[in-house]
């Protein structure tokens, strides 16, 4: 990774006084910065990928939607299960779930069983 990269998506970070950047510019910053330290910022990154597959940018575009939501089910699961923004990787995946399952696609073989597993999970938390 490019250290002028990092340092400038940290400045940007720093001057927008914003506890989540959003939009491009945020997809950019957490994109950068979870390269390099993804436990402090994977799970804004996951947040923020969620956030802009439900933009009205990319409603009528559904490969670009999957797309992002694939990117954020694949840093939700770099999040250790002690990670305390847990909740918001489980929202990834259901988000991405909701989303194959309004194209009647199949899901992945691969997270299928995780799916469902993390599902369940946030399931009995909330209960």
């Amino acid at each position: 990774m490019d250290q002028d990269m990092v340092v400038l998506a940290r400045v940007r970070l720093l001057s927008a006084n914003r506890r989540v950047v959003r939009g491009a510019e945020g997809l950019w910053i957490y994109r950068v910065l979870a390269e390099v330290e993804p436990k402090a910022y994977g799970s804004k990154l996951a947040y923020v990928l969620v956030e802009a597959s439900a933009s009205p940018l990319v409603r009528e575009l559904p490969e670009r939607r999957l797309a992002l939501l694939d990117e954020a089910v694949e840093v939700a699961k770099a999040l250790g299960a002690s990670n305390p923004y847990r909740a918001k990787m489980l929202a990834a995946l259901a988000a991405r779930q909701r989303e194959l399952e309004g194209r009647q696609v199949e899901p992945l073989a691969s997270d299928g069983r995780e799916y469902q597993l993390a599902l369940q999970g946030e399931l009995q938390e909330r209960a």
